[in-house]
């Protein structure tokens, strides 16, 4: 029988899951607030933990859907990520080094934001957060192949655009 301790088990996950509600709301109050409901309704479905097979892909289905309901209501896709400050640039840089390294970081951000959101998803929980596409296909609710086509197509897009940006400037 497993023994789920809402300080040890749940708790920690806080970071991961701000970021996943940061990458498809796109605005950090929106993403804090989801992390709060996130963890209320689990702590409220306490009672039924150790019937879950994996408490952290439970947490994280709830969060993604939580936000993706916050996106239905609000229905604007359009804005970027603001900066979170964990993109900085290596400080060794000369200025023009540095601004030049500041705008990629800015660009590939908006290129991951500008994806469809499933895309953005899991990229997000591939790329960012390390998951396996089998905890990636139980979080989305979707196959493993189809975790596999969104990532590999979400990293084509934002390949050929970047480059298209870096050879062209558009």
């Amino acid at each position: 029988m497993k023994n789920i301790s809402f300080r040890n088990d749940i708790l920690p996950l806080k970071d991961v899951l701000y970021r996943l509600a940061l990458r498809i709301t796109l605005k950090r109050e929106e993403a804090e607030d989801i992390v709060q409901d996130t963890l209320i309704k689990v702590w409220n479905r306490r009672d039924n933990w150790n019937e879950i097979d994996s408490i952290e892909a439970y947490c994280l289905t709830i969060c993604r859907n939580l936000a993706l309901d916050r996106i239905k209501k609000r229905e604007n896709l359009n804005e970027s990520l603001e900066d979170n400050g964990n993109d900085s640039p290596d400080k060794s840089f000369n200025p023009f080094e540095d601004t030049l390294q500041q705008d990629r970081i800015d660009l590939v951000r908006n290129l991951v934001n500008a994806l469809p959101e499933k895309q953005r998803s899991c990229m997000q929980l591939r790329d960012f957060e390390g998951k396996s596409y089998k905890d990636i296909a139980e979080i989305l609710e979707i196959s493993e192949d189809q975790v596999k086509i969104n990532i590999f197509r979400a990293r084509q897009t934002v390949k050929e655009r970047f480059k298209n940006y870096d050879n062209y400037g558009l």
